[in-house]
């Protein structure tokens, strides 16, 4: 009898947690690099519980970058993209793409660095003129840093796509390419052991100090037939971030994630990953973006001011 009771309450706890599964509301996110900067906040929200308080599933896939990521929004293949390069954004909506900005990812790009090899000539930015730089994607927001940093230097570099930060760092330290391109905490166990030297933050440049340069996208289709599942994302996404931030259960969480020490974490949430810098309620400096894409042609012309508001639909604060 007691064995039958067991197996009997094992039961009812299966079919409890099988109902309770299935009442939630499945998402499709893609979310660009993983184990870099802010990408953590659907996975560790999914971890802990968070979105399955507000009734979503998510199903997280990551990509190679922002090209990928809105690729997989654009094509429908996922609902939601995180960690988006905002300049290609502007020049895929400009298009008639059916991309609409529900969040912001981070403002101010203090998360991502660009180095050499401990031993490189390479001493200045300036140094890097006629040198390969890379980037991840076309249409991220490394490339945005890559094009602007050019412009602020007055040099010319060879622009160079080189995928994730793990493939980046290899090509760098094998010397095929001159200048690599990170985000923290990817690198910065490299950077401490003297391995890599920091040559500039995309931070440095002055147009993109306190300019949103990652958004969260959602598929228009989805945003028009699905808007609740967006606001309740969003809403996790908020609670999500929040956690991360709370102290040392945050750090650990996002620690885990990036598959770094703990100390490592502690310190990339001080000075690369800020707070700040990951509020997604703020679209900082638009009008700078979509200059900035007719100036690399991403786009003929600038958005009206119509076309912002249609692009930029953030699901309010509750």
């Amino acid at each position: 009898m007691r064995i039958l009771l067991a197996a009997v309450l094992a039961l009812g706890q299966f079919a409890l947690m099988t109902q309770s599964a299935s009442a939630l509301d499945k998402v499709r996110v893609a979310v660009g690099g993983r184990g870099l900067g802010e990408s953590e906040v659907s996975e560790v929200g999914k971890l802990k519980g968070i979105f399955a308080k507000h009734g979503l599933d998510l199903e997280i896939t990551y990509t190679a970058g922002s090209g990928e990521t809105q690729q997989a929004v654009i094509s429908g293949s996922a609902d939601i993209g995180v960690a988006t390069g905002l300049l290609g954004v502007v020049g895929a909506f400009a298009k008639g793409a059916p991309v609409r900005v529900i969040g912001a990812s981070f403002t101010g790009d203090s998360n991502l660095f660009w180095y050499v090899r401990g031993d490189s000539a390479i001493k200045t930015p300036a140094d890097a003129n006629g040198k390969s730089v890379a980037y991840s994607t076309s249409g991220s927001s490394a490339h945005n840093v890559v094009l602007q940093m050019q412009k602020y230097l007055g040099v010319t570099f060879k622009p160079t796509a080189t995928g994730t930060g793990p493939a980046t760092l290899t090509q760098v330290m094998t010397g095929q390419v001159d200048v690599g391109w990170s985000g923290a905490p990817f690198g910065v166990a490299q950077i401490e052991k003297g391995d890599i030297r920091v040559l500039w933050r995309a931070s440095d440049v002055p147009a993109l100090a306190k300019q949103t340069s990652r958004v969260i996208i959602a598929n228009a289709g989805f945003l028009s037939a699905k808007r609740d599942l967006a606001q309740r994302y969003m809403d996790g996404y908020r609670e999500a971030t929040e956690f991360v931030y709370s102290g040392p259960q945050g750090a650990e969480a996002y620690a885990n994630w990036a598959e770094v020490p703990v100390p490592i974490a502690t310190r990339t949430l001080a000075e690369f990953v800020t707070k700040e810098a990951a509020n997604p309620d703020r679209v900082s400096d638009l009008e700078g973006v979509v200059a900035a894409a007719v100036e690399f042609k991403y786009i003929p012309a600038p958005l009206t001011p119509e076309q912002m508001r249609e692009l930029v639909q953030i699901p309010p604060r509750k």
